[in-house]
């Protein structure tokens, strides 16, 4: 005996997907970029505050990452 296929009641949709962003998922990555865009371009404005010793840290990595091996 032969096994039924279920169908579906509605036909399935081929046309485009019916997505609804909120309006922050655009403008905070939008945000983000105009900012780290900003700081690329002045860097001077950045200014670092706060533990020395967290800024030396940064830096140590940045000579790590940059340092090539012969």
């Amino acid at each position: 005996m032969p096994a039924r296929t279920h169908t579906r009641p509605h036909p399935a949709t081929t046309g485009g997907v019916d997505i609804r962003l909120p309006w922050w998922a655009l403008a905070l990555p939008t945000l983000a970029f105009v900012v780290l865009l900003a700081l690329i371009l002045n860097p001077a404005d950045a200014h670092a505050g706060g533990d020395p010793a967290l800024s030396h840290l940064v830096e140590r990595i940045q000579q790590t990452l940059t340092h090539q091996a012969p």
